[in-house]
Order: structure tokens, then sequence, then C-alpha cells
């Protein structure tokens, strides 16, 4: 009888677990050290092999656990995981760009990111251009386009790209693709299957999944991921075993977590679409948004982040209705059990395309609480914003 392919749910449970190798226990242990002693001068000659424990920096038995478990969803290649989100991006482009090469970076990106190409990129002879979401690559790609960078749905916005679509143009001319993965997580989306070379995500977000850590991850085969792996190591880049083992304990719920996170943003997002404070709802697993055709045809699934463009409104009135908010705390970050609400202070920064809305922006991340509670929340926060406070 022909074995089952395990499906994403059995592998997370599964992938990078303990066992005989860690004195039968389920889960591996925090393996805390610096300083690893070996038995002989045969066996330091031997080097580091993949898989063993030679330097703390290097990392430990939990460290290569979360990795496995990663490139195990991930579906293909080898990963590494760095300090932050914002470290995995940063270290996959240093590691593959160079004096003179070109970047093009799609407009949407996260914020950091684009401040690390005008700012620190441009310093090292990179030079970056930024393209719209949706927009012909064939007319940007140079000769000397070492790589293209992409974000599917684009932070704060929510646009979408046709991920092997831009893939494809890539490859034709030469060029690596990377792409931060961070709102599908390699649950419902693998980068990998679709083309792309290198799938960055911020493990801080929904994997760690309990705002208590900062990590990244970085996932892909070949010659790019020994270049970004031998990148990371002589930038000095590594993640303690503490927050590996947390975010080893995240990954085996991430399945129920999403499916709940996905399943409120719905309930908010059909209550937010009726009400006449909204103008747009910024989602890409609405049949009306448009890039929900790329979403359905590349993606698995929606999870709990979204955008909602309010109409014109002064600042007091956005203050009381977000102020007062009692469920949706103010803050950074996204991911964790709890619902946020972050709104954009200034419009987003666009060269390739502006940003046409004059209504403010917010970013709502549907957390773990009974939805019924959160639509109390946010229709007591608009009877605030029609009150003037």
């Amino acid at each position: 009888m022909k074995r089952r392919r395990p499906s994403d749910s059995t592998r997370i449970a599964h992938a990078g677990e303990g066992g005989e190798r860690h004195h039968g226990t389920v889960s591996v242990p925090v393996y805390h050290t610096s300083t690893v002693l070996f038995r002989d001068l045969a066996a330091l000659q031997q080097g580091d092999a993949p898989g063993a424990v030679v330097y703390g920096r290097k990392g430990t038995p939990t460290t290569f656990a979360l990795q496995d478990a990663i490139a195990a969803l991930e579906g293909d290649g080898a990963s590494i995981v760095t300090p932050s989100g914002l470290s995995a991006i940063t270290t996959a482009l240093t590691a593959l760009l160079g004096n003179g090469d070109h970047l093009l970076m799609v407009d949407s990106v996260y914020g950091p990111t684009r401040l690390f190409c005008d700012r620190v990129l441009r310093r090292f002879g990179v030079d970056t251009t930024y393209y719209a979401a949706g927009e012909d690559l064939r007319g940007l790609l140079r000769d000397t386009t070492r790589a293209v960078f992409l974000e599917a749905p684009g932070s704060l916005t929510f646009e979408m790209q046709d991920i092997p679509g831009v893939a494809a143009a890539a490859r034709a001319r030469g060029a690596l693709t990377l792409i931060d993965n961070t709102w599908a997580t390699p649950l419902y989306c693998k980068p990998l299957s679709l083309g792309v070379d290198v799938s960055i995500q911020s493990v801080t977000k929904y994997i760690g999944g309990h705002s208590d850590l900062m990590m990244g991850a970085i996932t892909a085969t070949g010659e790019p991921f020994e270049i970004i792996r031998d990148t990371a190591f002589r930038l000095g880049l590594c993640a303690g075993p503490d927050d590996c083992m947390l975010a080893l304990r995240g990954l085996r719920t991430l399945p129920v977590r999403l499916r709940q996170h996905g399943a409120t943003a719905r309930v908010l997002i059909d209550w937010l679409r009726a009400r006449p404070e909204v103008r747009r709802v910024l989602y890409p697993a609405q049949e009306d948004d448009p890039g929900h055709r790329l979403w359905r045809r590349d993606f698995s699934g929606a999870t709990g982040l979204f955008g909602v463009v309010l109409e014109p409104v002064a600042t007091e009135r956005l203050a009381a209705f977000v102020d007062g908010l009692r469920y949706f705390g103010i803050g950074y970050s996204w991911g964790g059990f709890e619902s946020l609400v972050l709104p954009s202070l200034s419009p987003p920064l666009r060269t390739a395309a502006p940003w046409n809305e004059d209504g403010p922006l917010l970013r709502f991340h549907a957390g773990l609480e009974d939805p019924d509670d959160l639509v109390d929340d946010l229709e007591r926060g608009f009877a605030r914003l029609s009150a003037g406070g």
C-alpha cells in the first residue's frame, strides 16, 4: 500500500522533533553553549559537517532542529535563522549583491527594507530601482541586475504580485529572486515551488506567535544558500537557543492559530466593509480585491493582517477611535495572540507609483480574542469617532 504524503500540519508536528538523539524527549531541549569540546585532534580537523555542533555561534541542536523544521515546511532547500526578520532580509541582500550590481525592489516593500537599500546598499555601490507591484519588469531588468525582491502582499497596502511571473522574468535575465513571505508563512505560500530562489520570513510574527521573540529565517537551495549561510557566519549572526525553542514551540500550533486568525479577520472585514466610515479594506482574500486572482492561484490561505482606509477624518477624531480601543493594542509587529491596530502616521512611501488615498490608513491584526468582542470594541470606537471624542 502506497504511503500517504503527510500534510503540512503533520509535517509541522514532527519536523525537527526530539527522540533518541535527545534522550527520548518529545521537544528538543534548549542547549546553552558557546564552547564545544572535541574528543581528539581528528574530530577537530574534521571540521563542521552539516549538523555538527562545533561552536555556539554556528548553531546548537536546538538551532538545527528549528532550521530543519522550517525547511521541511518550505518544502525544499535548507534554512538558517537570524536574530530578527530584518536581519534575515539584510543578510540575504548583503550576501547576494556587491559593488556595481543592480537590485529591483518592489515599491510596496516593508519600510526598513527600503531604508536599508537607500542608506546601506547604496554606500556599497548597489543601485536600487523601485518597481510597482504588477509592473512589467522586462524594461527594468539590466545586464547588471543581480536580484529582484518581492513582497506579497505588500507591506501596509497589501498589493499582490505575480510571483512565478516575476521569478521567470528574472531567471531569463540571469537574476535571482528573493521574497519576504512573512504574511503568508510557508504554510500558506511556498515561494520556492513558485520559482523564487530565496524565501525570507520574520519568525517574530506568526511562527513565534506569542509576541515574545525576535527572529528571521532564510531558506534557499544550492549556491545561493551556501553564500547566504557563509555571509551570516562572517557577520557573526546567530539566534539564541531560548528563542529557537520558543519558535519551535510556536511552529507546532501554527496551522491551528492561522486558521483562527484568518477566520476572525474575515468576520472583522465583513463588518468593516459595511461601515460608512470605511472607504476600502485591503486584503487579497476578498473576491473584489485587485490581487485576489493571484492570491487564489498561489496561496492556500489568508492570515489575520489587513489594511483599512477610512474616509477623511480629523486627527483628533481618529485619535478618539484608536485611543479608546480595549482589545486592539496600538503597536508595531503582529502575528501574536493579541489584536493590534497601527495607524500610518504618514502616507506610505512610494516612488514608482503614488499612493492616492487621502483618508487615514490603518493596519489591523486579528488576534485570538472572541470576534464578537472585537466587533463590539470597533463599534464603540466608531461611535467615539463620530462624536468627535
